[in-house]
């Protein structure tokens, strides 16, 4: 029998069968450490650069599922760095893939200045 997986409220779970029919449950590392005001703020900045409706940036959501290619992610950051008073660095944007990722930097930035 075939390894068997499937996706259970996407992107926090996923469910696993084996091949002896045994099943597992893999939970993902997800930890949000952005306050909601930073969170409203990095959705509706996001929305404004890339000229979409700001229903449409959910903290799940990621950059490429909203069409952004490399340049759009750019202005953003840019655009953050400037809102939050905050220089992100090639390092810290590397990593951003979702918005939630962007406002949990967005909060580790503005925690390291204070």
């Amino acid at each position: 029998m075939a390894s068997i997986t499937s996706t259970l409220s996407a992107p926090f779970a996923t469910l696993s069968s084996t091949p002896r029919g045994q099943c597992a449950i893999r939970t993902a590392n997800f930890s949000a450490i952005a306050q909601p005001e930073t969170l409203q703020t990095v959705q509706s900045t996001i929305a404004k650069q890339l000229s979409i409706d700001e229903t449409a940036v959910t903290p799940q959501t990621k950059f490429a599922d909203l069409g952004a290619d490399s340049l759009d992610i750019v202005e953003i950051m840019m655009a953050l760095e400037e809102k939050f008073e905050v220089s992100i660095g090639e390092e810290g944007a590397a990593n951003i893939s979702t918005v939630q990722d962007a406002a949990d930097l967005m909060e580790k930035m503005k925690a390291a200045t204070a």
